[in-house]
């Protein structure tokens, strides 16, 4: 089992720019795809971005492609969500999760962290 938390939430204007960590526990991390995914109230999670075990392959959303950057640190257990360019719809629970990178199934996930983006 792989027990996920993430950090780097919080208030920001639209345009401007955030930094999100997932922080992986286990020694199997590297061998996990990894997503980000975001939710709003009373919705179900939104896909947002995935990054394949080594970091060779990503994938975005086409809502969020060209501002949002994934990246992982497999020797840190890390993995990040670089967010530009924000806008007031990108306003949400942000969080990561453990994926098949072909389905972007979830299996773990954590319980994320607020991003509110004014306008």
């Amino acid at each position: 089992q792989v027990q996920l938390v993430e950090s780097g939430g919080g208030l920001v204007q639209a345009g401007g720019s955030l930094r999100l960590s997932c922080a992986a526990s286990g020694r199997t991390f590297s061998t996990y795809s990894m997503g980000w995914f975001r939710q709003t109230p009373g919705k179900d999670g939104e896909f947002v971005a995935a990054i394949n075990w080594s970091g060779g392959y990503t994938h975005y959303a086409d809502s969020v492609k060209g501002r949002f950057t994934i990246s992982r640190d497999n020797a840190k257990n890390m993995v990040y969500l670089q967010m530009n360019s924000l806008k007031p719809e990108d306003t949400a629970v942000y969080y990561c999760a453990t994926i098949t990178i072909a389905t972007m199934k979830e299996h773990y996930r954590g319980l994320g962290t607020q991003v509110t983006v004014s306008s």
